[in-house]
Parts: structure tokens; C-alpha cells; sequence
């Protein structure tokens, strides 16, 4: 089964570039089959990771960044792919 994780911050204005850079930097504990990085208007960053794991498995995840760099907690959610 392939799950895929999504990481989704909003930073506070003018400081997008930094927020990616950030996400960009973070090591995770362990490798995903696969892993991009977007941005989008209004300065957000989204991280997608593909794991090759159960739905409910104990995957790690990019932690908040510090509350000065975003203006809002993370949103984050898990999907299960059901193929094409």
C-alpha cells in the first residue's frame, strides 16, 4: 500500500522563501519512496512524501516550524492511494 503525507504551511508574509528553505533543509528519520516540495500564492509551502506502508503506520513527519516563520499551526493530512 502507498500512503502519502501532506505538509502544508502558510508563512508569515514576505517570508516564503525562507518557510521552503526551511522545509526544504529538514531531514526526515527515515526515507520515503518519494518526496516534492511546492509552493503557492500567499507564501505556502507543501511537502507531499510517499511511504510504501500501511494507512496507520508510524511515519515521520516535518515538525512545525518556528511560530515566527508561519501564521498558523501546520495542516497536515494522510491519503492512500487507490491507483490510477
Amino acid at each position: 500500500m502507498t500512503v502519502t503525507l501532506m505538509w502544508e504551511a502558510r508563512a508569515v508574509p514576505g517570508r516564503g522563501a525562507e518557510l521552503l528553505e526551511w522545509a526544504r533543509a529538514r531531514d526526515l528519520a527515515a526515507e520515503p519512496v518519494r518526496r516534492e516540495t511546492f509552493t503557492a500564492p500567499g507564501d505556502r509551502v507543501l511537502v507531499l512524501t510517499w511511504w510504501d506502508a500501511p494507512y496507520d503506520a508510524d511515519l515521520p513527519e516535518l515538525p512545525e516550524p518556528a511560530a515566527g516563520l508561519v501564521t498558523r499551526p501546520v495542516h497536515r493530512w494522510r491519503f492512500e492511494s487507490h491507483g490510477t
